[in-house]
């Protein structure tokens, strides 16, 4: 695992190896092991290198054996072994053990056309010194992060925005349309970031760049045009069985010890006991828990742990912790948070990494590819109730998905029609299964300052997401319209970044994902929906195959949402300072995002009352976080987070 960057002057820039080693230096957590950097007349490329496969020669940037295409990488290309062997086949006689060199090879014998051939999670850019042209390119969910700008005829791109930062012809500017999706959808839609042109390569993508300019093309997306109605319950059991061993096989590929995650829920406990199967010997296994027992999973950690026999190590996160590293994480999210739920993530892989562990395998996209989430069951029964929107009983069916939330357990019809009743006979709405989500969200944009509501108005972040959905996306059902933008949006612009990627390499940690084997996500989007969503009962598939093979309590447990607390964490005695100050009326005004007096109101209700509704814990989370990026980016107050320590900076270059 690596970040990345570089410049691409075509007038000739002489100052890009001291910009391109800061742009390094910026994110060196990324790849605390070894850097490089190649430079020639009008390109300068660059990567720090977290070692993981072929510690001893895998060393960036590389070349191909031509010479003429190199490449700085982050990721991993888990099918290498397999496509090495092909290459030789042909001839071509490889020079190390790296899934890199495999890679730039590829390149220069398929074009960009080598992307359909990789099973991995990666952000690479590979220059072509003949033609004078950048390819960069992003993993099909968009596992790792890829940044780009132009600036006064510079392209400048970067695995984190804070390296374009380094360069002063790079503005730094919130944007107050895409805040507007963020405060929507808890992040920007692609390729849109928080910033001002500051655009992020779409994952799925790759961008070409010359003397001609700049194209983007796309080379995969998810679709559910080949589902498969026919297709038998004990067949989708064997075939995934066989697509998930080898997903879990390849990622366990390393020249270091690989890890899990093991959070007690059965997408984690799955992944556990498919890596005992291949290799039986002993796992270390990391976990999570809450002094607040609303929040916590200990009890179903432990039982995970002694059923798969696992070497387990688990940490406890209080209120102050969060409250304590919250700052830090916005720093490495670049991106105002809706809620804390990345700072745990930032605790846990700072864990793993203490015990000298580089490599984590996690259970991350089960719930959207096999339909577990809340949101999914939510679609069906509100689909349900609006064909009788007068029934008393059909909303009752709402409090068996929500047992967790204490003021619905014994809610009246009337009050769960006000709870859940947003847009209900609206079933033709192509984005039916979220309104109800995002209006929630939208209550954080009624704190907005009257300039910034003045700036947005007229702007409909729906609107905006519903001209980028897929050509036959109304072809499809009900759930998978569903499954398509909760993946799209959620998982690839905030739970594999903000909750991903960001908070396992804040701590030099790579994190590996086996249900996102993008063999996997064909076949589950092959999937009749009974198979995913049954009745009410979700991931039916997968509990299916894994009853007998993970405690059965973790099987039929209800999926409970991983959360982490707000308004305890900035509310009350023993908060750090810097809460108070990003709440302050200075602060507001300095940023000019958020009404003051809207957000003093919304305090003293919280501190008059004693408690916060969800909403009112997004608004909270929202504003810390947005005036945290503020701070850190625009006025560049984020000193203390700075590492600016390269190791082995080995550098290339050519003249001509």
């Amino acid at each position: 695992m690596c970040g990345v960057a570089g410049i691409i002057d075509f007038r000739g820039r002489s100052d890009s190896i001291p910009a391109v080693t800061e742009m390094l230096r910026s994110f060196s957590y990324r790849g605390p092991d070894e850097s490089g950097i190649y430079h020639s007349p009008n390109a300068t490329i660059g990567n720090v290198r977290l070692s993981i496969i072929d510690l001893a020669s895998g060393q960036q940037p590389l070349s191909d054996i031509s010479g003429r295409y190199w490449i700085v990488f982050n990721g991993e290309i888990f099918n290498y072994i397999e496509l090495r062997e092909d290459l030789e086949n042909k001839g071509i006689k490889l020079k190390t053990r790296s899934d890199t060199e495999v890679l730039v090879n590829l390149f220069a014998m398929y074009g960009e056309k080598c992307l359909t051939l990789l099973n991995g999670q990666f952000a690479v850019a590979i220059w072509d010194k003949k033609e004078e042209k950048l390819f960069i390119a992003r993993d099909r969910v968009g596992i790792r992060p890829l940044f780009y700008t132009v600036a006064n005829g510079i392209l400048y791109f970067a695995s984190e925005i804070k390296a374009l930062f380094v360069n002063k012809d790079v503005k730094r500017e919130l944007n107050p349309e895409n805040l507007a999706q963020i405060y929507t959808f808890w992040t920007a839609i692609t390729p849109r970031t928080a910033f001002r042109d500051i655009s992020e390569l779409s994952p799925g993508h790759y961008l070409v760049y010359s003397r001609k300019g700049l194209d983007v093309h796309k080379f995969w997306e998810l679709n559910f045009n080949n589902s498969d109605p026919a297709v038998s319950l004990s067949d989708a059991l064997e075939k995934f069985n066989e697509l998930f061993t080898n997903a879990v096989r390849i990622r366990l590929r390393a020249d270091v010890e690989v890890a899990a995650y093991l959070s007690g829920g059965i997408d984690s406990s799955t992944t556990v006991a498919y890596i005992k199967d291949i290799e039986p010997g002993v796992l270390n296994t990391f976990s999570i828990g809450f002094e607040d027992k609303d929040f916590d999973e200990s009890k179903y950690q432990e039982e995970a742990v002694r059923y798969l026999n696992t070497n387990h190590r688990a940490i406890s996160c209080t209120s102050k912790d969060i409250a304590n590293e919250f700052p830090r994480v916005v720093w490495h999210s670049e991106i105002p948070l809706t809620r804390t739920a990345p700072t745990p993530m930032l605790i846990l892989s700072k864990l793993v990494r203490d015990n000298n562990i580089k490599v984590v395998i996690t259970g991350e996209g089960s719930d959207e590819i096999l339909a577990g989430y809340d949101i999914f069951r939510e679609t069906i029964i509100r689909r349900f109730w609006a064909s009788q929107p007068s029934s008393s009983l059909r909303p009752t069916l709402l409090k068996r998905i929500y047992p967790d939330i204490p003021h619905l357990r014994n809610a009246s019809p009337n009050v769960l029609k006000m709870f859940f009743g947003y847009r209900l006979e609206d079933t033709d709405n192509p984005l039916y299964s979220h309104l109800l989500r995002w209006n929630n969200s939208n209550h954080i944009k009624k704190h907005f300052s009257e300039n910034l509501r003045n700036t947005v108005n007229g702007y409909d972040p729906l609107a905006d997401l519903s001209e980028k959905l897929p050509e036959s996306f109304m072809e499809w059902s009900p759930l998978a319209r569903a499954q398509w933008l909760e993946t799209t949006v959620f998982m690839s612009g905030y739970l594999l970044s903000s909750q991903g990627d960001r908070m396992a390499m804040a701590n030099s940690v790579e994190g590996r994902y086996p249900f996102l084997d993008y063999r996997v996500i064909e076949f589950c989007s092959s999937l009749p929906d009974r198979f995913k969503l049954n009745g009410l009962n979700e991931k039916y598939l997968l509990k299916k195959l894994m009853s007998g093979r993970i405690p059965e309590s973790i099987v039929k447990r209800p999926k409970q949402p991983y959360r982490a607390p707000i308004s305890s964490v900035f509310i009350g005695m023993g908060r750090p300072d810097y809460v108070d100050e990003m709440l302050s009326e200075k602060m507001t005004g300095l940023a000019g995002i958020f009404s003051y007096e809207s957000v003093a109101a919304l305090l003293s209700k919280i501190k008059k009352t004693g408690t916060a509704s969800e909403t009112d814990n997004m608004v909270l989370a929202s504003v810390i976080s947005t005036h945290l990026v503020y701070s850190q980016f625009i006025e560049k107050k984020d000193s203390e987070f700075r590492n600016s320590t390269l190791r082995n900076l080995r550098i290339v270059e050519e003249t001509d």
